[in-house]
């Protein structure tokens, strides 16, 4: 098993999110959706990047809307509502936040 499918697997059995990386500037983490899973993350206080390791699927970013596959490379500013959606093909990504997420309350 690959870093990336002992990581995605992790996540799995995490509820979807698992952090593998902290130091006060950013965290990073996988971040798996089943295909036809409903991705109900809201806006966070930090900066995001995605990294699309595998699946196909839809992202929604404030007002955009496209297709998302492997190799694609998605950035979020702060508070802006995005989510991913018609997940078709499971998706694995790669997600880094900056500075680190703040732990949810």
């Amino acid at each position: 098993m690959t870093e990336v499918e002992t990581e995605a697997a992790k996540a799995r059995h995490a509820g979807g999110y698992s952090e593998f990386l902290r130091v006060p500037t950013m965290s990073v983490g996988t971040y798996v959706l089943a295909a036809g899973a409903t991705d109900r993350q809201t806006p966070h206080t930090e900066d995001e990047v995605y990294y699309v390791v595998r699946g196909r699927g839809r992202f929604q970013n404030g007002d955009g809307d496209h297709a998302v596959g492997p190799g694609d490379v998605l950035f979020v500013p702060a508070r802006r509502p995005h989510r991913f959606h018609s997940v078709a093909e499971e998706l694995v990504l790669l997600v880094v936040f900056a500075p680190a997420e703040e732990p949810p309350p």
